[in-house]
């Protein structure tokens, strides 16, 4: 999914008394929405939910997604978007842009949702960046299925640059998560529980169900607790009416 971005820059020219440039400029945005198809769409957002839930607990582990990462200070050009990235070591807090020189490393993995149209990027330029940024980990996947075989690749970095992963299942050994492709999706999974992360709607369906099931069962316990208590009250009446009898005997 990820396509060219061309970040528009402003120089600022000194003038001949001023010792130093003022301040550059890093854009947040290139002004131009994000071509994607719904499949591509619903992907990266269960990868961005599924990971910050996941992470829920670590103060120091930042995910985010189509949002600028910056490499090079005073140069805007150098640039990159990836669809999802990890960063570890980072506080977690909201960013406009991520600038590398100021978070003090570049991502620790990074996802990129691939096409026909951006795959000589992705395996390219992009793969060149990562690889030089020392991106731990990067994955490409191909929800469609148009030109990447397997649809799931992923490479992580050796002395010498990055080296395919060949392990099956695939595994991020930075997140700890067992990546897999069902249909058109890559889902994510932890290997300790075999518990796959849910997308959004799926954590809503199953606190759904959980209220649900908690609602029945506490119907049934008061259902129950009203049954004792007739119960308690029939034998009540008729203790009294043995004690009455007695006494009339």
């Amino acid at each position: 999914m990820a396509k060219t971005r061309e970040v528009a820059t402003v120089e600022y020219q000194a003038r001949p008394h001023v010792a130093s440039r003022l301040p550059v400029y890093y854009p947040e945005s290139d002004g131009e929405p994000m071509a994607e198809t719904d499949t591509h769409r619903k992907q990266m957002t269960y990868l961005l939910d599924a990971l910050e839930d996941y992470f829920r607990g670590d103060t120091d582990v930042y995910v985010a997604g189509n949002l600028f990462v910056y490499y090079r200070e005073g140069d805007p050009t150098r640039v990159v978007a990836p669809d999802t990235f990890v960063v570890k070591g980072v506080p977690k807090r909201n960013r406009r842009i991520y600038q590398v020189w100021k978070e003090g490393k570049a991502p620790d993995v990074v996802f990129e949702l691939t096409s026909r149209g951006t795959q000589q990027e992705d395996l390219g330029p992009k793969k060149g960046t990562y690889e030089m940024l020392k991106v731990q980990e990067y994955f490409i996947f191909d929800p469609l299925g148009e030109y990447l075989e397997p649809r799931l690749v992923g490479f992580r970095l050796a002395e010498w640059g990055y080296r395919r992963i060949a392990d099956e299942p695939l595994v991020s050994q930075v997140l700890g998560l067992e990546l897999r492709v069902e249909g058109e999706m890559l889902r994510l999974v932890d290997p300790a529980t075999g518990d796959k992360l849910l997308t959004s709607l799926e954590s809503q369906e199953a606190r759904r169900r959980a209220e649900a099931l908690v609602t029945q069962e506490t119907e049934a316990r008061r259902q129950a607790e009203a049954e004792v208590e007739q119960l308690q009250a029939e034998l009540a009446r008729l203790r009294a009416a043995g004690e009455a009898k007695e006494k009339k005997e």
